[in-house]
C-alpha cells in the first residue's frame, strides 16, 4: 500500500462517524470491481497498515462479521 493510497484511505476514514465498518466501505465504489484475489490482497495490506499505525483512529476488533473484518474507528 503506497502513501497516496493510506492519504486517500485516512481521507475516507476521517469522514466517517466513530463506529465499527468493514474495509470495502473504506475503499470505496471501485470496491465491488476488484477480482477475488485482489480483494484479498488489499484487505491484508490494511489490516497490516492498521497494525502497523498508520490509520492511528482505526482499530482492528479481531472479528469478523458478514463476511469480512470488523474495523472500528474512534
Amino acid at each position: 500500500m503506497d502513501s497516496q493510497e493510506i492519504t486517500r484511505l485516512q481521507n475516507r476514514i476521517a469522514a466517517r462517524n466513530p463506529g465499527t465498518f468493514h474495509f470495502p466501505e473504506i475503499y470505496g465504489p471501485g470496491w465491488d470491481r476488484l477480482y477475488i484475489g485482489d480483494k484479498v490482497k488489499i484487505g491484508r495490506e490494511f489490516l497490516n497498515a492498521v497494525r502497523a499505525g498508520k490509520f492511528p483512529t482505526v482499530e482492528d476488533t479481531g472479528q469478523k462479521h458478514g463476511g469480512g473484518r470488523v474495523y472500528r474507528r474512534v
